[in-house]
């Protein structure tokens, strides 16, 4: 299986991993259709968390999408939301979006997600930054995680 970035074979991967972890994957399933204005494709950006501690979807996970503004360097927040009881996001929210190709980041408020589950965490939030290109059809952005760590992956 090839990658969707040019001249790269495989994922990406990042984050810290967990024993916990295994094969698992379910959690907030979201589809954000990136509208390419110079070529009139669509990319689709699609993202997943789970609790491995559980194995279920996160439910509740605040989750805060931003987008990389040029030329001062700053984030602009398009849109924040939690997850529910099957792990989606607003489905309405996404689709009101109208993103480009560019940079974007995904902050997780995963601290507050565990102090909720009555557990305390290392990492108060997980920020999970990428870039898509107008090549890409399809973006998929896992995270795994646990109190004390997470995966995140360049997903296919």
């Amino acid at each position: 299986r090839s990658s969707l970035l040019p001249g790269r074979e495989g994922a990406a991967r990042g984050g810290t991993s967990s024993a916990r972890a295994g094969g698992a994957h379910a959690g907030l399933s979201a589809w954000i259709q990136v509208a390419s204005s110079s070529e009139g494709h669509h990319t689709y950006l699609s993202v997943h968390a789970l609790n491995v501690l559980t194995g279920l979807p996160a439910t509740g996970l605040a989750v805060h999408l931003s987008q990389l503004r040029d030329p001062n360097q700053a984030w602009m927040e398009l849109m924040t939301s939690a997850t529910s009881t099957d792990g989606r996001m607003d489905k309405s929210q996404l689709a009101s979006l109208q993103l480009e190709s560019g940079t974007y980041k995904l902050r997780f408020a995963t601290g507050e997600y565990w102090q909720q589950q009555g557990l305390s965490s290392f990492y108060p939030y997980v920020e999970v930054v990428f870039t898509i290109t107008k090549a890409e059809r399809k973006v998929h952005v896992p995270l795994l995680l646990s109190p004390y760590s997470y995966v995140t992956y360049r997903g296919s």
